[in-house]
């Protein structure tokens, strides 16, 4: 009998436990070697974990369990035959029928049931709950601190439909994300600063080159290469924004790596653009599309997510018409997109209806100055009401490699 040893892989630098999200298989199921058999979170991206080898498997771990790097989660029997007919599950063996067990008897009511120890009072107390509301689990009925920790105050009046509640354990990824929030509101002095953008311009060009665009580059031309390659231009101009602090110094890069921000099925990713100083509209639209479709299928890596200098969100997806993004660490802005809506402007000194976005640019004002944030922003703004000169050198054609 050969049977294989499964071990958990390393994701990446400084991860050293995953939890076990969703086993893909069952216990006794005849795996081929590189199926898929569980989906693995650890506190950076949700991975896939893929058999080693062909053979019968037995789970060695639960779902929700922490497991360490480098622990065994499975066992794979290689020696074992495939089923055949497509049957992919080993029949259990028979086993003698289970006796009944005997019934337990009903606890007897004395003195003590429905009252409450001394801690549970307490508990009970902070609730505004009191023993006769809870059933007590303890000896002869007495109400315990347990009973008392998971007792739930009645909402409402009874009776007026459903009122269930589902308790549900946060992933390891959700719970890091959760963590990373918490810290950046408590660890820096985070500003926003807010613009409007006349989105006309961009309107205009994508109507005339969209078309001829994907089907010479087989990839749309959306917005976001225009706001990538708008906030490069920015970041050359103010590096300050494009630094972060690292304990007494500042670090400031040469290189514009942008994350983007993804919503993906386990939550929000940033996978990162590297160096999209030296992207044109093409390469920005083509690394975009290739990194939203691994987030929404669950094969972005950890290494693609990490070491971005400047991240941009698009809340307008969803609809936002303005927000406050929150910085994501170590970097020290983030640029939050939002959505389009036609708005009455003057233009030349008349009222017309322009499609108007909102912009925000949250920054770490302890290395990011009022000046260099708002003068930041509004190298955005203008680069993209002035894309043909700014971004695209006056030629279009060329910059759209048409």
């Amino acid at each position: 009998m050969s049977v294989l040893e499964m071990k958990v892989p390393s994701p990446g630098e400084s991860i050293t436990e995953v939890e076990i999200a969703t086993w893909l298989v069952e216990d006794g199921d005849y795996v081929e070697k590189d199926q898929p058999i569980a989906e693995v979170d650890s506190d950076k991206a949700t991975l896939e974990l893929p058999a080693e080898e062909s053979g019968i498997i037995t789970l060695k771990a639960e779902e929700g369990d922490a497991v360490a790097v480098g622990a065994v989660v499975c066992h794979i029997d290689m020696s074992a035959a495939k089923p055949e007919g497509g049957e992919e599950k080993k029949e259990a063996p028979k086993t003698e029928e289970k006796k009944e067990a005997p019934k337990a008897e009903p606890a007897k009511e004395t003195y003590a049931t429905g009252t409450a120890s001394p801690a549970a009072k307490k508990i009970l107390a902070e609730k505004g709950m009191s023993a006769s509301d809870i059933k007590g689990t303890g000896k002869d009925g007495r109400v315990t601190k347990d009973d008392a920790v998971q007792a739930v105050p009645s909402m409402g009046t009874p009776g007026m439909g459903s009122r269930g509640s589902e308790r549900k354990k946060l992933s390891m990824l959700r719970r890091k994300v959760a963590e990373r929030l918490v810290a950046v509101k408590n660890e820096t002095a985070m500003l926003t600063t807010f613009n409007e953008v006349n989105m006309q311009p961009i309107f205009d060009l994508r109507k005339e080159y969209k078309e001829d665009f994907k089907a010479k580059h087989g990839v749309g031309l959306g917005f976001m290469s225009f706001f990538t390659l708008a906030c490069v231009r920015a970041l050359q101009m103010y590096p300050a924004v494009n630094s972060m602090i690292d304990g007494k110094e500042m670090i400031s890069y040469d290189f514009q790596d942008i994350s983007i921000a993804v919503s993906g099925p386990k939550g929000l990713m940033v996978p990162v653009i590297r160096n999209a100083e030296n992207l044109t509209f093409r390469g920005v639209e083509s690394e975009v599309k290739r990194l939203a479709i691994r987030a929404r299928e669950g094969q972005i890596t950890v290494d693609e997510m990490t070491g971005g200098t400047f991240t941009i969100t698009n809340g307008g997806v969803f609809g936002s018409m303005l927000s406050t993004p929150i910085i994501n660490p170590p970097q020290s802005a983030i640029l939050g997109m939002h959505n389009i809506v036609n708005r009455p402007m003057a233009v030349n000194g008349e009222v017309v209806i322009q499609p108007i976005m909102y912009v925000a640019l949250s920054y770490d004002h302890r290395i990011i100055d009022g000046k260099e944030s708002v003068g930041f922003l509004v190298a955005v703004k203008e680069a993209l009401e002035s894309p043909v000169e700014l971004l695209m050198g006056g030629n279009p054609k060329k910059a759209l490699e048409m």
